[in-house]
């Protein structure tokens, strides 16, 4: 296997799997329910909850890179605006959905995911993914821009003061969201690893 030949393949998920319009849509499809069942994990606050699906943006976009990620995102944003029970869950367990999810103060923060996911996709694929200290550097990056979508949109629905809208939306979120981009700036360097000592031992064989 030569080097000439893996060069077009610069996202993980494309070293792993052989790549075609089946398994593209395969592939969003799987990133859409990985992001549905992160978002399950959730702290309750008020009026934006601490949820895992900022971290399934980071991991989806990265691995998938930007168009697929991007297109995992927005598929799961639709499925919900659609009906399905796959928001984060409310303070009494229920799902937001439909205009109701819309109109939410945390709606933002999904948009700004699948921009998020775009761009650590975009950087995957100029190798930021490869190295933690590049790889967090993307997934922070990526939680900028989920920020500034978010909180402009959290601003408009609770119609807050500038103050308010940083206390509810960003200050509680700071360590989470730094955590979760450890974890994703671990998790890719650590599976780029395990894929590079695969393909060795099949070059070996």
């Amino acid at each position: 296997m030569t080097t000439t030949a893996l060069a077009p393949r610069t996202v993980i998920i494309d070293r792993i799997v052989p790549r075609s319009i089946a398994t593209d849509a395969l592939l969003v499809v799987a990133g859409a329910g990985l992001t549905a069942a992160l978002a399950q994990l959730v702290v309750p606050m008020w009026p934006v909850p601490i949820t895992g699906q900022t971290l399934a943006a980071l991991l989806v976009g990265a691995s998938l890179g930007w168009a697929r990620g991007a297109a995992a995102i927005a598929l799961y944003a639709v499925v919900g605006l659609l009906g399905a029970p796959i928001s984060a869950p409310t303070a009494d367990g229920g799902h937001l959905s439909g205009l109701a999810w819309l109109g939410a103060p945390s709606f933002g923060y999904v948009i700004g995911m699948v921009l998020a996911a775009a761009l650590v996709g975009w950087l995957a694929r100029l190798r930021w993914d490869r190295t933690i200290w590049m790889a967090l550097l993307a997934f922070l990056a990526a939680e900028v821009v989920i920020y500034a979508v978010g909180l402009p949109w959290l601003a408009a629905v609770t119609r807050g003061t500038p103050e308010q809208v940083l206390a509810w939306g960003l200050t509680p979120f700071l360590v989470g969201d730094a955590v979760k981009a450890l974890i994703a700036g671990a998790l890719l360097p650590a599976a780029w690893w395990g894929v590079r000592r695969l393909e060795r031992g099949r070059d070996r064989g």
